[in-house]
């Protein structure tokens, strides 16, 4: 799992006989058979299998065979297709074999089915009626939703996708083929944003400015051809980059309690938050390892620390030359919104200070916290910090505006200082944001749209990204501002932020409105099998850009989890333009190229160190990738 090119996606077995529905399902053994990782920690090369059937292979194969029943060229029927089903999973016996050989499918919105169908037919998840169905022979029935992973392979007149198993329709002509996908990205459309597809929708839900995201092969995409990129200067920068890349472990740690949060640090120590306190482990060439040293937050020092293990810390930020660490705690389980943080002393080990949220005399919460900017977290003198709740956008200064120092033990907590910021009237939903490395900020929405804040002003964006119908979870940026990734649960998408202005000066969207020439984005989209086993109820999170702190130095990486799944991208792939993944392609374009590192249980965090710890033979620091009672590293090598 995780090479260039997977299996299911080259190869359809078929068997002589109809499906039966015997066969051991998809994900039932993955855990103890991905052949591909046989220690769940090796290197992740390609699948060596044994070559199989194409389906055109197949195809012939069973016309050869004069069965009994029309071929596909010759359908008796209106949108005729053959249907294939793939089993038993990531191991050695996986293969595809025929579900239908002759069915039929059909878009069916929910709004229009009979009374007496409805009684029959289960209704959508939300249990609201409206939405757009696939259906297809009597195995099928399917929200349109990008839940979906569907995969089009135009040169095999094919698409995958995921319906409850992973799933293969061949269709008789090209003109099937084109018609399908049409009506399918009709209604993934309408699905996603209420409306039907047509132009004036269009241009209401992506605005004039960005039209080329709806149209991407009207797209600008020059801009893609990051002239900082070395890939893209190189000669062989017209064809797709042919490299291995192999993971190996270096080391792996049992954590002493369940792990919720990662603290990299750029310096000597990173940092494991867990339920009853923080773990110290030294930065090395190879990773993270374990100094045998854990601050307790029950330790006894104050009030101050004894609340706080009352309630793990979901979120921690390291300041002041990585001196201090701020912890914030959720409300309860089901809020993320959090009223105050507790400021830690990593050298000494005690809370020295407790902080409450608050605005002209009223107490306020905030989701999220982050560092002024990238490298902010490694300046000694720092006291501010960026703040994100749901309409607010503001920096806090821990600096006490009468100079008084705190009394843990007999004062009550103090309110940070409101430095800057704006508190919007309602509708932004802010989910997520992250910052460059001159301090312009990002910011991600529950309507996906991503917004660009310059570093002067919270008030009005520069630029406003329009969404593509999900919500963004998490989002990260590059050191130079260039390149920002947003994730969803489904997909990744990534921005490129540049733009040519009136005068002909190359800027990013932080600076300045990027007009009209704006490039459309690319999505990082895992393939239908690998969704599948990754489950159903797990999503994409924290896609995060390599660490880079220092101007001239270019990020190389994205990696995001998925479950028990560390999901790696070669960046410089996603930038060729040229990549084999984009060819012959309808529609924005799709990554599906990555790497995969599978653990035992769902990870909590998988990020790279600093770009300082890249060892000499490497193209990257190592990964460190946390779950709930483990830390390990991977050192990453590549070769031509």
């Amino acid at each position: 799992m995780g090479g260039s090119h997977s299996r299911e996606d080259m190869e359809i077995w078929d068997s002589d006989e109809e499906y039966e529905g015997e066969q051991e399902d998809e994900g039932e053994k993955f855990e103890d058979s991905r052949d591909d990782t046989p220690d769940k920690s090796s290197s992740l090369g390609r699948r060596r299998r044994p070559k199989s059937p194409s389906i055109d292979d197949v195809e012939a194969k069973l016309n050869a065979l004069k069965l009994k029943y029309p071929s596909l060229n010759q359908a008796p029927s209106l949108n005729a297709v053959r249907l294939f089903r793939y089993i038993n999973g990531n191991t050695p016996k996986a293969k595809w074999v025929t579900a239908e050989k002759l069915t039929a499918y059909s878009f069916v919105n929910t709004s229009k089915i009979s009374v007496e169908e409805d009684d029959d037919d289960e209704e959508d998840e939300d249990g609201e009626k409206g939405w757009w169905v696939l259906k297809v022979g009597t195995n099928i029935r399917e929200k349109v939703s990008e839940e979906m992973q569907l995969k089009a392979y135009k040169d095999q007149r094919r698409v995958d996708f995921v319906a409850k198993a992973v799933w293969a329709m061949k269709f008789p002509s090209i003109e099937d083929y084109t018609a399908f996908v049409s009506k399918y990205n009709d209604c993934l459309f309408e699905n996603n944003h209420g409306v039907e597809l047509n132009e004036a929708n269009t241009a209401k839900i992506y605005g004039k400015d960005f039209i080329a995201w709806a149209k991407p092969e009207a797209a600008d995409d020059s801009m893609w051809e990051d002239a900082d990129d070395v890939l893209l200067k190189s000669p062989e920068s017209a064809t797709p980059l042919r490299e291995t890349q192999d993971l190996t472990e270096a080391f792996e740690e049992a954590a002493s309690d369940g792990i919720q949060s990662l603290a990299l640090g750029a310096l000597d120590n990173s940092f494991l938050v867990g339920d009853s306190g923080i773990q110290v482990f030294k930065n090395l060439r190879h990773g993270i390892q374990g100094k045998g040293v854990c601050v307790n937050f029950d330790a006894g020092y104050s009030q101050s620390a004894r609340n706080l293990a009352q309630s793990t810390p979901k979120r921690a930020l390291l300041m002041k030359a990585e001196t201090n660490m701020l912890l914030m705690s959720p409300m309860n389980e089901a809020k993320p919104h959090s009223t105050g943080i507790h400021q830690l002393d990593i050298e000494t080990g005690k809370i020295v200070s407790e902080w409450k949220f608050g605005k002209d005399g009223v107490d306020i919460s905030m989701k999220d916290i982050t560092n002024d900017s990238k490298g902010a977290q490694l300046d000694p003198s720092g006291s501010t910090f960026l703040g994100l709740d749901d309409n607010r956008l503001c920096r806090w200064d821990m600096r006490d505006r009468h100079g008084m120092v705190q009394n843990l033990a007999t004062a009550s907590a103090p309110v940070l200082n409101w430095a800057q910021g704006h508190q919007f009237s309602r509708g932004t939903n802010f989910q997520c944001f992250a910052t460059t490395g001159d301090g312009s900020i990002v910011v991600g929405s529950l309507d996906g749209k991503i917004r660009l804040y310059s570093s002067n002003t919270m008030r009005q964006a520069k630029t406003a990204f329009p969404g593509l119908g999900s919500p963004v979870t998490h989002v990260d940026v590059t050191f130079d501002g260039k390149w920002i990734v947003g994730t969803t649960d489904t997909y990744l998408i990534v921005i490129c932020s540049l733009f040519t202005d009136k005068d002909g000066k190359t800027k990013t969207g932080f600076s300045g409105r990027m007009g009209n020439r704006i490039a459309a984005p690319r999505l990082l989209k895992l393939r239908p099998l690998d969704a599948h086993l990754a489950g159903t109820s797990n999503k994409f999170r924290n896609a995060q850009f390599s660490w880079v702190t220092e101007n001239g130095k270019q990020e190389r990486h994205v990696v995001a989890t998925v479950g028990k799944f560390s999901v790696i991208w070669n960046f410089q792939q996603v930038k060729n333009g040229s990549h084999e993944c984009y060819q012959n392609k309808d529609g924005l374009k799709k990554c599906y190229c990555y790497k995969v590192v599978l653990r035992d249980e769902s990870i909590v965090d998988s990020r790279f160190m600093n770009d300082k710890y890249a060892i000499t033979g490497s193209p990257e620091a190592p990964l460190v990738i946390a779950t709930p009672m483990k830390v390990s590293s991977f050192s990453l090598s590549s070769r031509r």
